[in-house]
């Protein structure tokens, strides 16, 4: 299965606006719970003449200008307050990830992979090493059967924190890797809610077999760039079974990072579920990425299995896969 075609974005919704009335103003703009910044110029009196979007990221640290006269202090100890979330996204995780955490799931991958996961396929492989879990699916691209999917034997209910070090090994061109979050049957005929029950059906893992028997967020991530799609993407989906494929399973919006998951650097990967929300961080030594997807109308997930899925030809490391509940 191709990565799917880029999708058109709205635009978010802007509010809760703070401005120093100085003669060059910084904007602090909360979209959607995604902090940004906003520069504008301005006459004398903080009638401002126009409003351009700025890139974050390009802003200098202590971009926020002195500002003069009592009335703008208190605003401008807000804005200096919220400097530090200046990265699109930064503001949403640290909300969602801001409450006391308690394990309930770690394997530090260099142990015995089946005391804690069991495997749908019968051509990938898992082998651990005292660098951590390598999940290697078949060679043999547009083969089902060269599908994996590894999933947790323990199941979880409500908001989740899952964390885990990940290293691609592979120099695919196409093709993803995806994490299920909370998967459940769809509880008609043989497709009972507990997946291990039916796991005899998924001996080739096709994708069809889980966006149509399944309850699941999916996450693809690590994917690369084909003649539709000339970026990057992380991709949210929540599976509704027994409908037209994967039309309409889409969360919002999609997310670009740039430079992340070169073959055989280490990336620190942490997803929040929170009601209908994911927020992710993708760290590496050079850069920071925070993206959050929202699950506006669909169903809400509440339970279930975590599951790893390498799609034909993909391979990587996996180490320190932490679950913790609130």
């Amino acid at each position: 299965m191709n990565p799917e075609p880029t999708r058109q974005h709205e635009t978010p919704r802007l509010f809760n606006l703070a401005a120093i009335r100085t003669g060059r103003a910084v904007w602090i703009a909360v979209l959607g719970g995604i902090a940004g910044e906003y520069l504008s110029a301005a006459t004398p009196g903080g009638n401002f003449n126009h409003i351009r979007p700025v890139d974050p990221i390009a802003l200098p640290s202590g971009a926020i200008a002195a500002a003069a006269g009592p009335e703008a202090e208190e605003i401008k100890s807000a804005l200096i307050a919220t400097e530090s979330l200046r990265v699109p996204g930064q503001a949403a995780f640290a909300g969602a990830d801001d409450r006391p955490w308690r394990d309930v799931f770690f394997d530090p991958g260099s142990e015995r992979w089946s005391e804690r996961w069991f495997l749908d396929g019968e051509v990938g492989t898992v082998t651990n090493g005292p660098k951590g879990m390598t999940l290697t699916a078949g060679p043999e691209a547009r083969n089902d059967a060269h599908h994996l999917v590894l999933w947790t034997k323990d199941s979880f209910k409500g908001d989740l924190k899952i964390e885990f070090d990940y290293t691609r090994l592979d120099h695919a061109a196409q093709f993803v890797n995806i994490l299920y979050i909370q998967a459940t049957g769809s509880g008609v005929g043989r497709f009972v809610s507990d997946i291990e029950a039916w796991r005899d059906l998924r001996r080739v893992p096709a994708m069809r077999t889980y966006f149509d028997h399944m309850h699941t967020y999916h996450l693809s991530f690590a994917t690369f760039p084909d003649a539709e799609n000339s970026r990057s993407y992380i991709r949210g989906r929540r599976y509704v079974p027994h409908q037209a494929g994967l039309s309409g399973t889409e969360l919002e919006p999609d997310c670009f990072p740039a430079g992340l998951f070169a073959t055989g650097v280490p990336h620190q990967i942490t997803v929040i579920k929170k009601d209908r929300d994911l927020f992710i961080r993708v760290a590496n030594s050079e850069q920071t990425y925070y993206c959050h997807l929202i699950n506006a109308g669909l169903p809400i997930i509440t339970e279930g299995r975590i599951g790893l899925r390498h799609m034909f030809t993909r391979s990587a490391r996996y180490a320190n896969f932490r679950v913790s509940v609130p």
